[in-house]
């Protein structure tokens, strides 16, 4: 099979985080089939994040209309690339049967879906299970070409590029609130996709009090439609409420630059893990969305969870009894503070 391997897709067109953690895919796989071309499939939104990385030999997004995927406009993009092969890293039904319509010869996928005869090379795992990290679920769908890589923070890399046109864009944009280039700040990421629980926005007001106190310069983000959530946590003059002001370039261009990232599970805290920025992340008990599986995947973290003793959580219990209210943020805040004082010295000192 291995002198087929020449032109391969990878294919993850879900949301930011998940762009995220599919990125190692592409040096691993360069690194045992150097003369292999390597694209990726992504949505529009999401192509910031693998444009530029020396790994991907060309970026494809994915036809739309009205969030509505096309399939014949797909079909015929996909037949005129001639691709050998093609991860589906996380398939839903309309994006399996794209590939196999697309006469990729190698299709690589979970062998648990009701779709997955579109399939011939198949891993079965369950992710649902959250045993390992989403990351390491990806990773495990290389040994369909034989790459055995269980992963480890010391054994993947993000390639995840900052433009510079974006970094000067975010400049302007901080200096226009009152932050001068060079001046450090902490990124505060309140909002979620919705996908886990997330902290209550009071206990991100009790944090954003401790740290303002302490004179600690706070930059809020999220998408536009967060704008008013993060209007919530302007809580004084440290505080800087940018949500809405960022295209996904710019968001990682300024992640660059902070010192550190407190969020809840969302894509920003991987882009952070990704750039080697600390991280400080909120998530529920519930299996399938627990940190276990989609933490940041890096050593620079500090995951908080509720402080209840509790098995077997739902999304629905979760929510019913507020767990996320037991996380304690004067923790938090100490560990926070205790990071920045270990920075002496280095280039993201505050």
């Amino acid at each position: 099979m291995n002198n087929q391997l020449k032109n391969i897709l990878i294919v993850r067109t879900d949301r930011i985080g998940d762009v995220v953690l599919s990125l190692p895919l592409a040096r691993i796989i360069k690194e045992k089939y150097p003369d292999a071309k390597i694209s990726f499939l992504v949505r529009e939104y999401t192509k910031a994040l693998v444009l530029n990385n020396p790994f991907i030999d060309e970026v494809i997004t994915l036809e739309e209309k009205f969030s509505k995927v096309l399939i014949r406009k797909n079909v015929s993009k996909l037949r005129q690339k001639k691709f050998d092969t093609a991860f589906i890293v996380y398939p839903t039904f309309k994006i399996s049967l794209i590939i196999f319509l697309s006469g990729i010869k190698i299709r690589i996928g979970s062998g648990y879906r009701l779709y997955s005869f579109l399939f011939n090379k198949k891993i079965f795992e369950h992710r649902k299970d959250a045993v390992k990290h989403e990351l390491e679920y990806n990773l495990s769908l290389l040994s369909a070409i034989d790459i055995q890589n269980a992963g480890g923070i010391d054994n993947v890399r993000f390639d995840l590029s900052v433009n510079k046109s974006s970094l000067n864009k975010v400049d302007e944009i901080l200096n226009s609130v009152g932050i001068r280039k060079d001046e450090k700040f902490i990124i505060i990421h309140p909002g979620s996709g919705g996908s886990a629980v997330d902290l209550p926005i009071d206990k991100f007001k009790e944090l954003i009090k401790h740290l303002t106190d302490t004179k600690y310069k706070i930059v809020l983000t999220g998408s536009e439609r967060e704008t008013e959530i993060c209007n919530r946590l302007a809580l004084n003059e440290f505080v800087f409420n940018l949500a809405g002001r960022f295209n996904l370039e710019e968001l990682i261009a300024l992640i660059s630059k902070c010192s550190l990232l407190v969020a809840n599970s969302t894509g920003p805290i991987h882009i952070a893990a990704a750039l080697n920025k600390f991280t400080f992340g909120f998530y529920p008990k519930v299996k399938v969305c627990s940190a276990k599986r989609w933490g940041p995947y890096t050593d620079k973290k500090f995951i908080y969870e509720p402080e209840l003793d509790c098995k077997d959580c739902t999304i629905e219990q979760c929510e019913k009894l507020n767990c996320m209210s037991t996380i304690n943020i004067t923790r938090v805040f100490n560990n926070i503070v205790s990071v920045i004082e270990n920075l002496n010295g280095d280039k993201n000192e505050i």
